[in-house]
């Protein structure tokens, strides 16, 4: 039987990519909407590590990173070396959407981030971030047609970084026009029982500006202000409408990772050819080459702090006996907990494989991932030859302190139990094998 829209029992939910809830509070006494929700509930942490692929899988699979199989950006393919860019090909595990549509409910989705290329649902999918063509970032396929007329714009342009704010802010500024466009089109005929917007824009002006959205006093302080305030019109348009909607009916509004200012950034495959571990055959083309990495080495990085033996049942030119994993992660962990930069320690903890993610990990998890203390960003790249600098961005996530607000109050504390309070609003359960995993 078709459910009529009085039917139907709603859950909305509001991705704020990158939003600090201290930040939140801050901005909430000039943005009336972020009013409406700021403060209501204590901050989420994000799994880890604390990216945007990592934390967005675990709310739409409900799962810690050890159940879907993505732990960073990036994968390296262990014969030839190469890097791949993850995305939902890389996820081991059903969805939520899988999960409701099971039980015939119905999902909407703009703009959620590692759902390219976009793959049927019961529903409709519009894929974010690292969504490259349109036409492979929408589900059904006639939502392409639609988007091109519109302008839509996947993504903004962020090449020109630091270097032309103007610009910048006027690409988030387009492409969050586009979002509320696609709400617009989606939304209204109330033929849904999940609905999911995320806006991004923040987190791609945070990298490049955040000390200027905390400090009133900087130079670019007006511009972020004439977003922040346009930002803020967006949320209304959803909350707005989240408030026409009949009960029963429930909003979450969280942010995949925290943000703060840049102390410095720390490439930890630069660590490791200091300390002897990494060895490069011949010069990288560029930060991504990571086939420079040569059989005399024993360890490597990849995005953002996850380290791997080079282990001979592991990788082709691996040249490390997988007995010896254990004391060269213990040897590496120890010189990485000594780091310090100024005076202060960089690391707020560094993790095997099994402490972080349990024995029985699926995919490619890493045999030592790191968690930088507040303002360090941890990167992994090939082309570096020091461990400190600054590369054009003035931003990092945190682990702590996410945005999160919950209509009814409920609380929780970790990224993917988000996705699990969407099953639990519909008493749709995990599969059985997943089930015990908070």
């Amino acid at each position: 039987m078709l459910l009529t829209p009085a039917d139907r029992r709603r859950i909305v939910v509001l991705g704020l990519d990158g939003l600090p809830a201290p930040l939140a509070l801050r901005w909430a006494d000039r943005l009336p909407n972020l009013k409406r929700i700021a403060g209501k509930n204590k901050p989420l942490n994000a799994e880890i590590p604390e990216l945007s692929p990592v934390n967005w899988t675990s709310f739409f699979t409900a799962q810690k990173p050890e159940k879907h199989g993505v732990y960073g950006f990036t994968s390296l393919d262990n014969q030839k070396y190469t890097l791949s860019i993850n995305n939902f090909d890389q996820v081991l595990c059903p969805t939520i959407f899988d999960r409701l549509g099971e039980n015939g409910l119905i999902s909407k989705v703009i703009n959620l981030p590692n759902t390219y290329p976009a793959k049927p649902l019961r529903g409709m999918l519009i894929a974010g971030f690292v969504a490259q063509s349109i036409d492979k970032a929408v589900y059904p396929p006639f939502l392409s047609g639609m988007l091109k007329s519109a302008g839509f714009m996947l993504e903004a342009d962020t090449t020109k970084g630091i270097m032309d704010p103007a610009y910048l802010f006027d690409q988030v500024s387009k492409t969050l026009d586009c979002r509320i466009n696609a709400l617009e089109m989606l939304w209204n005929d109330l033929a849904w029982d999940l609905f999911v917007m995320v806006f991004t824009e923040t987190d791609r002006l945070f990298h490049f500006f955040y000390p200027a959205f905390e400090d009133e006093s900087h130079p670019l302080h007006n511009l972020c202000t004439e977003f922040m305030i346009k930002w803020d019109k967006a949320i209304g348009i959803v909350l707005d409408k989240f408030e026409t909607l009949p009960e029963p009916k429930k909003l979450i509004a969280f942010a995949d990772h925290g943000f703060t200012s840049l102390k410095t950034e720390v490439d930890l495959n630069t660590f490791l050819v200091q300390h002897g571990y990494l060895q490069y055959s011949h010069p990288a083309e560029d930060q991504w080459d990571s086939t420079v990495i040569s059989s005399d080495s024993k360890a490597f990085a990849l995005d953002p702090g996850r380290i791997y033996i080079h282990t001979s049942d592991r990788f082709k030119r691996g040249n490390v006996d997988s007995a010896l994993t254990s004391q060269m992660s213990y040897e590496i962990k120890s010189a990485l907990m000594a780091l310090e930069f100024n005076g202060q320690k960089v690391m707020e903890s560094v993790l095997t494989g099994t402490e972080a993610y349990g024995n029985n990990a699926i995919g490619n998890p890493p045999d030592l991932i790191c968690t930088a203390n507040s303002g360090f960003d941890l990167k992994a790249k090939f082309d570096r030859t020091e461990i400190y600098g600054f590369h054009g961005r003035t931003g990092t996530h945190t682990q702590k302190n996410a945005f999160f607000y919950s209509s009814d109050g409920q609380q929780i504390d970790f990224m993917h139990q988000t996705g699990q309070m969407v099953l639990d609003w519909f008493n749709c359960p995990l599969q059985d094998d997943a089930k015990g995993q908070d």
